[in-house]
């Protein structure tokens, strides 16, 4: 069993390489997004991009840093088959992680125009905004001192794989199929 770990930019592809990995690959599939959608609702909110950030990093705070990634890494080894948890986000969460020798950390990224209009295209709760907003909301998201803070830039940094997809779909499946070539 292993547990591939996904982190990267917003809409850089990762739903990709987790579509990938289940429907031809049999990975069992944890999500962060699904998790604090789970939890955002439970407390009457609305989903959204600010709600999401905001319970995380409540979450975080009052549980350590690697609290969601704690409660999905215990539900996907329960399973005893090879798993995906997207949405790394945070130092602390792969640092939790890297104490399991079953696990591999994925970055994703691409330019950030050809992002924006996958988002567009995408449609979630969290992806209507416009360019400025979403630059603004990755902003926030790069960098932060504070370990219950999402720090992708230092995520992305720390993986043992970076896929840059700025290509096909195709190519981009060809590239998540070397590295778990590598992996397993």
């Amino acid at each position: 069993m292993i547990v591939i770990g996904i982190t990267g930019t917003l809409g850089a592809g990762k739903g990709t390489v987790v579509d990938f990995l289940v429907k031809e690959k049999g990975f069992v599939h944890f999500s962060v997004r699904d998790y604090l959608s789970d939890v955002i609702k439970s407390h009457g909110m609305q989903v959204n991009r600010d709600t999401m950030v905001v319970t995380a990093n409540k979450l975080r705070r009052k549980n350590g840093p690697a609290f969601i990634i704690e409660e999905l890494y215990r539900k996907a080894s329960s399973t005893g088959k090879n798993c995906i948890i997207e949405s790394i986000r945070t130092p602390g969460e792969i640092e939790k992680l890297r104490q399991y020798d079953n696990f591999y950390l994925l970055a994703i990224d691409a330019d950030i125009e050809m992002r924006y209009e996958r988002i567009q295209i995408r449609g979630s709760e969290t992806d209507n905004v416009d360019f400025t907003t979403f630059r603004e909301n990755e902003e926030r998201e790069m960098h932060s001192d504070d370990p219950n803070k999402q720090n992708l830039s230092e995520c992305i940094k720390q993986a043992d794989y970076i896929l840059n997809n700025n290509g096909s779909i195709k190519e981009l499946k060809q590239k998540t199929e070397d590295i778990l070539h590598n992996i397993l």
